[in-house]
């Protein structure tokens, strides 16, 4: 019986998946979660401020508990993009950081067994 020789160099992966375990650029994420996050809170602020009152149940007065000097009036709108900013960008590199961990961690595994699978049966050919 002959062994089947296996190429030591892999087929090269398809474009489509070597994208979907590319990481993702940490800097990025944070800085796109961090300007969107701000800008939320700057047009809400804004959509309160324009409308005049606030009957509608809309209450922003709870961002001010989490937000340093944020209140409901224009300069409002500007500390609340900031810290929205700030506290967008630290959620968008946390979740590529975590995504990233995440994906190598199973790739070293998911190769891990299959070298491990690959030369369980070395003894074999002694």
């Amino acid at each position: 019986m002959t062994a089947v020789r296996r190429s030591s160099q892999p087929d090269a992966l398809p474009p489509s998946v070597a994208l979907a375990f590319a990481p993702l650029h940490k800097r990025a994420l944070g800085m796109a979660v961090g300007l969107a996050t701000g800008l939320s809170i700057f047009l809400m602020t804004a959509i309160v401020l324009l409308r005049g009152t606030e009957a509608d149940g809309i209450n922003l007065w709870p961002l001010a508990a989490y937000f340093a000097g944020y209140s409901p009036s224009w300069p409002g709108a500007l500390i609340g993009f900031g810290w929205g900013c700030v506290v967008g960008f630290v959620g968008g590199w946390f979740v590529a950081f975590c995504r990233n961990l995440v994906i190598a961690v199973s790739l070293f595994l998911i190769r891990t067994r299959s070298e491990l699978n690959e030369n369980r049966d070395f003894l074999d050919h002694i």
